[in-house]
């Protein structure tokens, strides 16, 4: 899609717009807004992680609001099947053929609550569908609409009748966000507006309203496609993740598809931020996020205490920043 570079200062208004009004309905999550935008403008996907209460689902669905997107929710749970996710043939007694009823991924922002407690079977489902953004049944294709988003969301303390996420999958992933416990004064304010009537199922009430749409997300996408990046910048996301690679802690370390997902998703923050070039602090910023669970530690590393965001943050600190 070719777009007049004229409107893309609108675009990115737009955009930025939609991280002031998600804040209407939810409280000190900034990160995570400004990472379903990065995930959009990248085409790619993102998994939100939490306890229960840190307003997840409240988080996509607020978004999806202020874009003006369709979007879907599919509560996984182990009995949940891959047909009830893309969708499945039904026989039409009128006709006497099988027709195609569209399954929940058929949206723009797929909100896929508690993945993890599906089985690998239903979750691989997705696989296609992330992708190569299509679904495929009875060896048609069937593509989605754009943009399409999957907003993952899992929870970090309860693992019984879960089914984690295997690397490979992972991976898929562009971004992984932790939504933390909020501070003592946005709990306030959090109990406040719920003191004042705020309804989480009633978002309009709340002022929730449109400030973009879809055709800003793809004026956006195709934008930041020609945020420059220099050979230094370049060469400064490989020697990152070549880093980690060669970490003693590590068993996994980060793929060339991970470098390329961190190349995406600087660009996109370089462009959010109104330059057209990509900075060594882009790239610092969103290392975190792209890359740490791409990587696993090594047994003896885990029983030592060691996280993977510190082995990140030491292959970071190994690599000579570019000037």
């Amino acid at each position: 899609m070719t777009v007049n570079p004229g409107i893309l200062p609108d675009a990115r208004a737009a955009l930025a717009a939609v991280r002031d009004e998600v804040s209407k309905a939810v409280v000190g999550q900034d990160a995570a807004v400004a990472g379903i935008l990065i995930a959009l403008l990248c085409r790619g996907h993102i998994l939100l992680e939490g306890v229960p209460g840190v307003a997840k689902t409240l988080l996509v669905r607020s978004a999806a609001t202020a874009l003006a997107v369709d979007t879907k929710r599919v509560q996984f749970t182990p009995d949940l099947m891959p047909g009830d996710v893309t969708g499945s043939l039904v026989f039409d007694n009128a006709t006497s053929e099988f027709t195609f009823r569209e399954g929940p991924v058929f949206t723009n922002l797929l909100l896929a609550d508690e993945i993890n407690r599906t089985p690998p079977k239903t979750q691989a489902s997705l696989l296609e569908a992330m992708e190569e953004r299509q679904v495929s049944v009875d060896g048609i294709p069937r593509p989605l609409p754009a943009p399409f988003l999957v907003a993952a969301t899992q929870n970090p303390v309860e693992y019984e009748g879960t089914y984690p996420l295997p690397e490979a999958q992972l991976d898929r992933f562009l971004l992984k966000v932790t939504l933390p416990l909020p501070s003592r004064d946005d709990e306030i304010s959090v109990v406040m507006r719920h003191a004042a009537g705020f309804d989480p199922r009633n978002l309009r009430a709340a002022g929730l309203r449109p400030v973009a749409s879809a055709a800003d997300v793809l004026a956006g996408a195709d934008a930041v496609q020609r945020v420059a990046v220099s050979p230094q910048v370049a060469s400064y996301i490989v020697d990152i993740a070549r880093a980690t690679r060669m970490s003693p802690s590590l068993s996994l370390g980060v793929s060339p598809r991970g470098a390329t997902a961190l190349l995406a998703t600087s660009r996109a923050w370089a462009w959010l931020n109104g330059r057209d070039y990509v900075t060594p602090d882009d790239v610092k910023s969103l290392a975190q996020s792209t890359l740490a669970h791409r990587l696993s530690l090594r047994a003896e590393a885990e029983l030592e205490g060691v996280s993977v965001a510190a082995v990140l943050d030491a292959a970071i600190g190994s690599v000579p920043v570019p000037r």
